[in-house]
């Protein structure tokens, strides 16, 4: 019967990854032109949400006024709906949160309350 080989360790895999990606990334990558494109992408990412959401806001009013036949009455709602999602999208833009399965951000931090051991919710 043949003998496996032995696998190479996840050590020694991680030690190559670690090399390689030095090898490849420069003495500091934090300088330079691609900071300043990505801060330019990150402005107009949140201009453009904003701008988007108070047209959304706008449109949706405007066609419900004009079905409904009720004025500026829904344009006045749905635009304060528009602006409000606006900032909702740029603040979790800015905060960081909402760009992750289940909005919830993960510091690691510990859980502030614990279930009992036996399962008992409590009385």
């Amino acid at each position: 019967m043949r003998e496996k080989k032995p696998s190479p360790s996840l050590d020694d895999l991680d030690a190559k990854l670690r090399k390689a990606r030095d090898d490849r990334s420069g003495p500091d990558e934090t300088k330079g032109p691609k900071t300043i494109k990505s801060g330019l992408g990150f402005g107009l990412k949140i201009g453009i949400e904003l701008v988007a959401a108070l047209m959304v806001g706008i449109g949706i009013g405007l066609l419900l006024d004009r079905w409904l036949d009720t004025g500026p009455l829904f344009l006045v709602v749905f635009f304060f709906m528009g602006s409000a999602a606006g900032f909702l999208n740029v603040y979790r833009a800015v905060s960081g949160h909402g760009y992750a399965a289940g909005y919830r951000r993960n510091d690691n931090a510990a859980p502030t309350r614990e279930d009992p051991p036996n399962g008992d919710k409590g009385s």
